[in-house]
């Protein structure tokens, strides 16, 4: 233990002793740890905002939409979700409440929308009351989508918080009229704000009353919907998620084998899958910075290298002092630890103001938080590395002839 000490007290004097060259020697290691921190805490907050975008969803929460392969749309094909498909869903699968079919009339990219001089390109959804719950859309000013506007086709719409700046429309512009893709229609609701996620805002859309939609598209008889339900019992999940694909099946005459038309998926199984795919974001990014830590451990062995030709005769001295081989290892395996090690602790504290700085230009992400097995594992990893590239360093150090070591000059 003594030696130890004495280790690492020699090893953090030859650290502040080279300064300016012990910074550089870590640079590649604080780049390293600072990028995979700054990865890491913002995996983190983009996890908590998939996390709390699907909370109000509920887990039994069930969405299906129509799904056309690469090839089919070159050949011109595109499956759709049609009304029969919502009236046989309706009738024949139990279990299922608040469900709310929708589409875009003026096409899924959006369309342009207009108030006085002002023109911006935003989505519009045609949608029944029903949706209102589904998507958690809470009016702020006004009112929402009502059955009678459905059954009279009104030319009214409810605008997002973020489309109401964009057209420098009022706080409260109830009672005002907009443009829709050249189509008239009168403002009766804004809805509360909501949390932008990956800079993308979910209150930039419109939506208009299902019957009004369509009777602003050419053949209503073409519409492909998106349609949403609850499930009542959330036991029975799997179960209605069967049989609403068995039904489909059956109405689009897909043959035993043949792949699905259509894709129905859950709130739990597409939250779980955006999570995947930010996880596998993170591994490989991770992955790619964490090659700057390799970097960074070439430097510390060169410099170490450098450092031990430098100190032969030091090395010498206390060989024939009665310094024993392992001494000399340890030393100088201890300082190439150290150099790893703070370099380690710069970068994670680098790494957090980094992810910092992005949560507060990036809207809707959180600040970031960083796990504490991230944190553990960037430093033991940094020191692991700095371990690794100081064996030869200290090696050579240590297998110097103590005679020819005070002779060196």
């Amino acid at each position: 233990m003594s030696n130890l000490l004495d280790s690492f007290g020699l090893a953090l004097a030859s650290i502040r002793s080279h300064g300016f060259r012990s910074v550089l020697t870590m640079l590649g290691i604080i780049i390293g740890v600072a990028s995979v921190i700054a990865i890491v805490a913002l995996s983190q907050a983009m996890g908590d905002i998939i996390a709390s975008n699907f909370k109000g969803l509920g887990s039994n929460s069930m969405s299906l939409r129509s799904l056309t392969t690469p090839e089919q749309a070159l050949q011109g094909k595109f499956n759709r979700i049609t009304l029969n498909d919502y009236r046989h869903i309706l009738r024949h699968v139990g279990d299922i409440d608040d469900i709310a079919p929708s589409f875009s009339p003026f096409g899924d990219y959006g369309t342009a929308i207009k108030h006085g001089s002002t023109t911006v390109f935003a989505r519009v959804s045609a949608v029944t009351p029903n949706y209102r719950i589904l998507s958690q859309a809470t009016p702020q000013y006004g009112r929402y989508i009502s059955n009678d506007d459905v059954a009279t086709r009104r030319r009214v719409c409810v605008i997002g918080r973020k489309l109401r700046e964009k057209l420098h429309l009022p706080a409260n512009p109830v009672g005002r009229f907009i443009e829709l893709g050249g189509q008239w229609f009168k403002v009766v609701g804004v809805t509360e704000p909501r949390t932008e996620a990956f800079g993308g805002a979910p209150d930039d859309h419109a939506v208009i009353p299902f019957s009004t939609g369509q009777s602003l598209v050419a053949d209503p008889a073409q519409l492909d919907l998106a349609i949403t339900f609850n499930v009542i019992d959330s036991e029975q999940l799997a179960a209605v998620q069967d049989r609403t694909a068995s039904l489909l099946r059956q109405l689009h005459r897909i043959a035993p084998g043949q792949k699905d038309d259509f894709e129905i998926f859950t709130a739990v199984q597409l939250q779980e899958m955006l999570s995947r795919v930010v996880g596998s974001m993170t591994m490989v990014l991770a992955g790619i910075v964490g090659i700057s830590l390799l970097v960074g451990g070439i430097g510390i062995m060169n410099v170490m290298l450098i450092s031990v030709t430098e100190r032969t005769r030091e090395i010498g001295i206390c060989k024939a002092l009665g310094a024993q081989r392992h001494h000399i290892l340890v030393q100088f395996l201890m300082e190439a630890a150290m150099l790893s090690l703070v370099g380690g602790i710069i970068g994670a504290v680098l790494g957090y103001l980094l992810a910092l700085l992005a949560s507060s230009l990036v809207p809707g992400l959180a600040a970031p938080t960083i796990p504490w097995w991230a944190m553990v594992l960037a430093l033991a990893f940094s020191t692991l590395v700095g371990l690794l590239f100081g064996i030869l360093p200290a090696a050579k150090a240590a297998n110097l002839d103590p005679i020819e070591a005070l002779r060196f000059e």
